[in-house]
């Protein structure tokens, strides 16, 4: 993936004793003007960017309420949908947000799908504030022939298959074929690999001690594949890589696989990391062992009775999915060779004029997720996949405001999240202050419920979906999972009675 996935390791909850952000002094909890008093907020997504958003604005503002609203029927976003079902510590989180839902002054309401539902504009009527926080929902094309060939998705849609993502139930990735190539080298691009070469029996034992959540249907596609290799490919060299150190190491020790590295590829990298960042170095230092190193008698036996392997092919950027001879599927890469000009942040790839093929059954696209528009109202940066904004204030549009990867594109990891999100509430909560924003009550829920029905439109509330969890734990219970995850949205809605 070519920027950094969503991964989110060392998470910590906001301690209780840290001080508040600059503004939020007694004399702005104290002294309130009246079109302060009872402000109407509404947050637009409820992955962990939503989820900050609100807790900020909740915690330094003691009469404010936050509605939340999400296009699924079921909260979390991202926690729930892109972390890999073998990272299951990863989802405590969860437990946070459950707390901010819990708020008397805040509400939860999902199976709305703002832009179509309701629109930005009739938000904005409702609420005295509204901040856009509904992520990177799409993810970037390849732009090269052969893209549209069976045997080519993207790795979002792949993990948005195996971790229960309502649009991906139905993917059926055939995975007969001994090769597949992941194009990208982020963290979502391991999370496949290591998801795809993981031995059945290993996924067997992650069920035994009720470590994974991962569908039914896609344990058992997995329990049948075939495929044996897997190559990441990226445009550029082992120091550009998009992946963390944890995720590598979880590669290098994945059981039954061993890694392919060619040491042409590290020469003179020795000298080059002595200047670069100390995580970056770390990461580079254990690439380079793996690649030259001879392994100890233990990794070495484990290495040579693999029957699976996983690569790295650096210098390499894809032109062409390549079709099988009947036209009717992918059967492999064509990769131009590249080479780096350029220094630091600025070295970019440039195509050396040689080519190569790398024949695969299955090509998996990891090179980055992208927000869409989500109102006509709504100013929107195609070329960047951003809402325009100063420090979330989104430009041109007063009382209109964003948060997360649709504020800043999809990098970083919880802790930037976190931060980013308190950072857009503290400007709102400023500008609330200084009177920018609409005076006078708002109706907020009330207005948009009317709007929603007659519309036929049928919210759930958070205390539907702790009826939808308990459901999927029970379901769990009888496979000796921590849940099953319920998968479409009809049945959810039946379940709730709607």
């Amino acid at each position: 993936m070519a920027s950094r996935c969503w991964r989110w390791w060392g998470w910590s909850a906001w301690p209780r004793t840290r001080p508040p952000p600059a503004g939020s002094t007694p004399s702005f909890r104290h002294h309130l003007s009246t079109q302060e008093k009872t402000p109407q907020i509404c947050v637009v997504g409820s992955g962990p960017a939503g989820f900050y958003t609100a807790q900020h604005l909740l915690k330094q503002h003691p009469q404010a309420h936050v509605d939340i609203y999400e296009k699924q029927p079921v909260p979390f976003g991202l926690v729930r949908f892109g972390v890999a079902p073998d990272h299951p510590e990863v989802k405590n989180v969860i437990n946070t947000f459950t707390q901010t839902a819990h708020s008397g002054r805040c509400a939860f309401w999902g199976n709305v799908e703002v832009g179509r539902d309701v629109t930005v504009p009739e938000l904005r009527e409702a609420y005295h504030a509204v901040v856009l926080s509904y992520g990177a929902e799409d993810h970037r094309a390849l732009e090269i022939p052969g893209e549209e060939l069976p045997g080519v998705c993207s790795a979002r849609a792949f993990v948005g298959w195996y971790n229960g993502l309502p649009e991906n139930r139905e993917l059926e990735p055939d995975l007969s074929c001994d090769t597949a190539v992941i194009l990208g080298q982020g963290n979502v691009a391991l999370d496949v690999a290591r998801i795809l070469l993981t031995p059945p029996e290993h996924l067997e034992a992650l069920l035994l001690c009720q470590r994974t959540d991962i569908t039914k249907a896609a344990l058992g596609v997995l329990r049948q594949s075939r495929v044996k290799t897997v190559w990441l490919v990226g445009r550029r060299g082992p120091l550009q890589v998009a992946f963390t150190i944890k995720e590598l190491r979880e590669m290098i020790q994945l059981p039954g696989a061993r890694p392919i590295l060619d040491p042409a590829d590290f020469l003179g990298l020795q000298d080059k990391i002595k200047e670069v960042p100390r995580p970056r170095k770390r990461l580079t230092e254990l690439l380079l062992r793996t690649a030259t190193e001879k392994p100890g008698p233990e990794e070495a036996a484990r290495w040579a009775s693999a029957s699976r392997a996983w690569g790295l092919r650096f210098f390499r950027s894809p032109q062409q999915v390549l079709p099988s001879p009947d036209g009717r599927r992918a059967a492999g890469v064509r990769l131009a060779v590249t080479r780096l000009e350029g220094v630091g942040e600025a070295t970019r790839a440039v195509p050396t004029g040689d080519m190569e093929d790398l024949p695969c059954g299955l090509v998996l696209s990891s090179v980055g997720y992208k927000s869409r528009p989500v109102d006509p109202s709504v100013p929107f940066d195609s070329k960047l996949g951003v809402i325009p904004n100063v420090e979330g204030r989104v430009m041109d549009v007063p009382g209109l405001y964003c948060s997360g990867w649709v504020k800043r594109g999809p990098t970083g990891v919880i802790a930037t999240t976190m931060t980013d999100s308190f950072l857009t509430g503290q400007m709102l909560l400023q500008d609330l202050k200084a009177g920018l924003l609409p005076s006078g009550p708002r109706p907020g829920y009330a207005a948009i419920q009317a709007l929603l029905s007659s519309r036929g439109v049928r919210p759930v509330s958070f205390s539907d979906w702790e009826k939808l969890d308990a459901e999927e734990v029970a379901r769990g219970q009888g496979t000796g999972k921590p849940r099953e995850k319920l998968v479409d949205p009809q049945e959810m809605l039946r379940l709730l009675g709607h």
